[in-house]
């Protein structure tokens, strides 16, 4: 029987109900009392008439309030929206009205970032602080509320605990898993974030995809690290979920307190992305620390070798886990641990119910270390781009395998990436085809930083481009063209950055010129920048990181 994504925790709820489910900080919290503040979560959604498949966002750190609401808001049968805590406004208020988000979920400190605009967000009807200490009224009646914080709003504001309703009072949605469930928001290679619309059985059989080759057990602990928004760090909770196992939430603030977690939590199985694997390499572990350590894994950007020794060594009892995916398909590939040795760079094979392939541009399956676009089919294809048919027919094509006599074609998503196989089909990775800079295991768009900086004021033209970083993996350069030839205010430049972007978007270097090639149609040309640049950088980065 399929399930839907809420049901993995309710269903251990029933299994096991005094097994722990999730902790934070000294708190932890069993799995019957999950379930039933998921209810309330639920409960309290309907009782503000949320209607099916109408999205609620979570703009929240990872709180156990966070996983609440995410289960929450599909079991009244909305569709959850994660949206990265580390977002500034701008970025925010484009995830809300894009796809017309109708409940907020923060808490006050990320709301007051918001609060002055917050009117723009037409189709917004409530907000909710799971930290607000004021007294509301009855959200149903829409009375008045005592609230010197809400001075004029543009929706009913609630506090957690007059929003929470008895998880009694909940009622199951007649939802099937081809439903949405959520909508994760990625850097496309033009313009802003496009929201990817997953269905109930994506994120189902994604978590058991991965759990099956980790070979989770309800034994196992989960150190939750990535953000939640990042497709691989919500897997995490339903890896976990769907076995019994259990997740520690944790709010990092330097790649040290990952150790001291791990150490102190009994963390089981670790998933980071390479620059925060690369800071923890560098760093002493105590002798044992890392010795309950099952399984750590990797995601968004190849492992350097010598850090990937390095966690080997450190990690007496770990087996690791190299794996490649994207948003639009969750995971595609990984590589096993017994082969990490004999397969140096390769993303391994396709997970468990995926067909991966390569694919030439003549549209042919290719051929042993022939280079050809990754193409993957399968169950955990995303439905999509949210209302956007342009982006999504560029993306999602009829699968190449197809069979003629089927009428209804298969989709499968194109992911950009140019990969090789080998002669046992093991995967490598080649480039990309688009301009998308990839850093601290984020993919962004160059246009969407290229937006804001023509928004200070201070450039007449301006390419960003991706360079090697040693522990970035790419940083962020701006080649930039003043308007009269006057040298570029760059602190000025950057200090707008900072106030518009979230850290890992902010530019690291300004490099001015006097023109910017331009292609056949008129369009700034990225390419030679970036041939010109990647050797500049590459060998300074590796030996002084003067980035």
């Amino acid at each position: 029987m399929s399930l839907l994504l809420h049901q993995i925790v309710l269903r251990q709820a029933e299994r096991v109900p005094s097994s722990r489910a999730i902790g934070c900080k000294d708190q932890w919290f069993d799995y019957q009392t999950v379930s039933r503040q998921v209810r309330s979560v639920a409960a309290g959604l309907q009782k503000l008439g949320l209607i099916q498949h109408e999205r609620v966002a979570i703009y929240l750190p990872k709180i156990p309030e966070a996983v609440f609401s995410f289960f929450g808001a599909t079991a009244a049968g909305g569709v959850m929206v994660p949206v990265n805590p580390v977002l500034k406004a701008p970025q925010v208020f484009h995830i809300l009205k894009d796809c017309n988000v109708r409940v907020l979920i923060t808490n006050k400190a990320r709301y007051q970032q918001l609060e002055a605009e917050i009117h723009q967000c037409h189709d917004l009807i409530h907000i909710i602080l799971v930290d607000g200490d004021f007294v509301d009224a009855d959200p149903v009646n829409n009375s008045p509320l005592d609230s010197a914080f809400v001075k004029s709003r543009a929706a009913n504001t609630l506090n957690w605990a007059n929003f929470l309703q008895p998880y009694a009072w909940w009622q199951p949605i007649a939802s099937i898993d081809a439903d949405m469930a959520a909508i994760l928001y990625t850097s496309g290679s033009t313009g802003k974030p496009k929201g990817v619309v997953l269905s109930h059985r994506n994120m189902v059989t994604g978590a058991s995809s991965v759990a099956e080759y980790l070979g989770n057990t309800p034994e196992d602990r989960l150190l939750c690290v990535l953000p939640f928004s990042f497709d691989y760090g919500f897997s995490q909770l339903t890896t976990a979920f769907l076995v019994g196992a259990s997740c520690y939430l944790l709010e990092y603030l330097l790649p040290r307190d990952v150790i001291k977690t791990v150490e102190k939590q009994q963390i089981t199985g670790l998933g980071l992305v390479p620059p925060l694997w690369v800071q923890i390499a560098d760093l002493p572990w105590p002798e044992g620390a890392g010795d309950s350590l099952r399984y750590f894994t990797n995601t968004g950007g190849a492992m350097p070798t010598a850090t990937l020794a390095v966690l080997r060594k450190r990690f007496r009892y770990a087996k690791p886990y190299l794996m490649y995916g994207l948003t639009e398909a969750f995971r595609s590939c990984f590589l096993p641990p017994e082969q990490v040795d004999l397969r140096a760079g390769s993303m391994g094979k396709a997970i468990p119910n995926a067909d991966v392939m390569v694919i030439n541009e003549l549209g042919e399956i290719c051929g042993p270390h022939e280079p050809g676009e990754l193409v993957h089919r399968g169950a955990l294809v995303s439905m999509g781009y949210w209302n956007d048919s342009e982006r999504t027919a560029e993306r999602f094509r009829p699968a190449p395998c197809a069979i003629p006599e089927i009428p209804n074609k298969e989709l499968a998503v194109w992911s950009g990436d140019i990969v090789r196989k080998d002669d046992e089909g093991y995967l490598y990775f080649v480039g990309r085809r688009d301009d998308m800079i990839k850093t601290s295991g984020y993919r962004v768009s160059p246009t969407e930083v290229e937006e804001v900086v023509y928004s200070s004021g201070l450039v007449a033209e301006v390419a960003a481009i991706g360079v090697p970083h040693s522990r970035l993996g790419q940083a962020i350069v701006l080649v930039v063209v003043s308007s009269d030839s006057s040298e570029i205010d760059e602190p000025s430049l950057v200090r707008h950055c900072q106030q518009c972007l979230p850290a890992y978007m902010v530019p690291m270097r300004v490099i001015q010129q006097p023109a910017l090639s331009r292609n056949p149609n008129g369009k700034i040309d990225r390419k030679p920048l970036l041939e010109e640049y990647r050797r500049l950088f590459q060998d300074a980065c590796q030996e002084a990181a003067v980035l």
